[in-house]
């Protein structure tokens, strides 16, 4: 899978531009080494990313740039050079191309069969894309452990801080849905077919008048008893600092009177160090970062199922967001297997 960001919905506030988005990775923007939004960057900066000295790798100098044009694109103040650590040894190449050759092998395999899958009644087909998932994560060589609350039945908005390409299938592995993908996709060869294939809803992100159109898309699938699953961050940050919720997507989850369920994703050494051999961030290439989590040793990827905010607990998608959000920012009290 190839990944970037996709989000909706811009505001003005102090002549400072804020994105509230709906956001699903396709591929890192570009032009992330430098702030995107120099007054929430420098926050995240002094308060969430690490010391280069602290971290061990080579400290950068970063410019402030003009904030994007387009609010549907906020960017992180992440970059490979500041966050990201390097994983694996000479060592270690040949057990990384194994788990390389048997991660790509798997994909296949589940790509060439969608077509079969998509006929399956959902009950199976979901047993099947949750196995497959699981299966994605392995081959890579990341083990997976999942805690917290059991995802209900029925439409649901889950909602996740987005550090890397693999949250996409540790998502999947616990509850299959449906995502936000930008409109250009639908015409990338391979990644294309299988992003429509997937039930992703297409947005375009150069129309910002298109937002309301696109809540409501939303809105609708979950009504429909869908699942939605959404980064409401709108980018990938490095894992040891996060973004802010976008509000957009809670207002179709209050619309559709739906329960939202927030997941918090952590990457980690066997250890219990933390990790951020996995993100996705900046200029980093899809390769570079499939080969860092393949490379890596006793990698574990964490996914904690916060309790489910019930609809009509909150006033509105400010206070929705806010209480999202907010149970992410630390380890949650409850640590019992998942489905336990």
């Amino acid at each position: 899978m190839n990944a970037s960001r996709t989000g909706v919905m811009g505001a003005t506030r102090n002549g400072v531009i804020r994105a509230s988005r709906v956001g699903v990775i396709l591929r890192p923007r570009r032009d992330t080494e430098a702030f995107g939004n120099p007054a929430v960057a420098t926050s995240a900066v002094t308060t969430g990313v690490p010391s280069p000295r602290r971290a061990g790798v080579r400290p950068v100098a970063f410019r402030p740039v003009q904030t994007p044009t387009s609010a549907w694109l906020p960017s992180a103040p992440c970059t490979p050079r500041l966050c990201l650590e390097s994983t694996g040894s000479m060592a270690g190449v040949p057990r990384a191309l194994l788990r390389l050759a048997t991660l790509l092998f798997v994909l296949t395999f589940g790509i060439v069969l969608i077509p079969v899958v998509g006929r399956i009644p959902a009950a199976p087909r979901d047993r099947l894309i949750r196995t497959w998932c699981r299966t994605i994560v392995r081959a890579a060589g990341v083990r997976l452990r999942i805690t917290g609350d059991t995802p209900p039945a029925g439409g649901l908005l889950v909602v996740a801080n987005h550090i890397s390409w693999m949250d996409i299938p540790l998502l999947a592995a616990v509850r299959p849905g449906r995502m936000i993908a930008k409109a250009e996709i639908r015409q990338w060869p391979v990644a294309g077919a299988l992003t429509a294939s997937s039930g992703a809803l297409f947005i375009e992100r150069d129309r910002l008048r298109a937002l309301p159109r696109t809540v409501e898309r939303i809105a609708d699938t979950l009504r429909e008893g869908s699942t939605m699953v959404v980064f409401p961050e709108g980018s990938t940050w490095c894992g040891r600092a996060q973004g802010y919720f976008r509000r957009a997507v809670f207002q179709a989850a209050l619309d559709a009177g739906v329960p939202v369920q927030p997941v918090r994703i952590h990457y980690r050494l066997d250890g219990g160090a933390a990790s951020t051999a996995p993100a996705f961030v900046g200029s980093d290439s899809l390769l570079t970062s499939v080969w860092r989590v393949v490379s890596a040793r006793s990698l574990v990827a964490e996914l904690d199922l916060r309790p489910v905010l019930a609809p009509g607990d909150h006033a509105d998608r400010r206070d929705l967001a806010h209480a999202a959000q907010g149970g992410l920012r630390s380890p949650g009290p409850h640590a019992h297997p998942y489905g336990a």
